[in-house]
């Protein structure tokens, strides 16, 4: 009986890890101000998921700098990253709450979350978040969205413009350690590209070994 009761409990305590599985977390953006200007975020618990951006009607870049049109590719980001974006949608009780502030700020982007699990579903969307635990959701998966469309542009500089990446490299490396850029582990294949490339600058590869360190903290 012991034993039995012992099996119940473990199976009891391992149901709500397997339904995680099932669950998603979504981050549609929209700013027509920016490049790309719509882009769609699916994440699942384990850090896989998914990413997909169109260009829209934004204006072209005056200093004629590379854009990518469409992105449309899976993408890894940590666990811890997933963990704590997931756990905050749980504790803020699914996104029902409503995230919107209301308040006059300047305007960021529409983000809207929805989160579909076995706990339920709910959404929610907002420019600026009072809640700052939304607020700094909201911020993260966007700083994750700039490295994904980085590493596009990346791709696109060593292949048309190679010496466009000393610039470039410079300022992923800024934007990595200010935080503008989350998760570079999501582009790492280009990263270990322009590491090891002995055609780029010296410069280059210098940046993308430090970069590559930084995926590894």
């Amino acid at each position: 009986m012991r034993l039995l009761l012992l099996g119940m409990a473990l199976a009891w305590f391992a149901l709500p890890a397997r339904g995680a599985e099932g669950a998603l977390l979504r981050v549609d953006y929209r700013n027509p101000s920016l490049m790309p200007a719509e882009w769609t975020l699916v994440l699942r618990p384990d850090g896989s998921g998914h990413f997909h951006a169109e260009r829209g009607n934004a204006p072209a870049d005056p200093q004629g700098g590379m854009e990518p049109v469409t992105i449309d590719r899976d993408v890894q980001l940590t666990g811890a990253f997933a963990d704590r974006a997931f756990a905050t949608v749980r504790r803020r009780g699914l996104l029902n709450g409503g995230c919107e502030s209301h308040l006059k700020v300047a305007f960021q982007g529409w983000k809207k979350l929805t989160y579909s699990g076995p706990e339920g579903q709910g959404s929610c969307e907002f420019n600026y978040s009072k809640d700052k635990d939304i607020q700094a959701l909201g911020d993260s998966l966007v700083a994750v969205a700039a490295t994904i469309v980085e590493g596009e542009r990346l791709q696109m500089l060593l292949q048309h413009d190679p010496l466009g990446l000393d610039h470039e490299m410079e300022f992923v490396t800024e934007a990595s350690k200010d935080g503008r850029m989350q998760q570079l582990g999501s582009i790492r294949g280009i990263l270990e590209r322009l590491e090891s490339d002995s055609d780029v600058m010296d410069r280059v590869r210098k940046r993308a070994r430090e970069l590559l360190r930084m995926t590894e903290k």
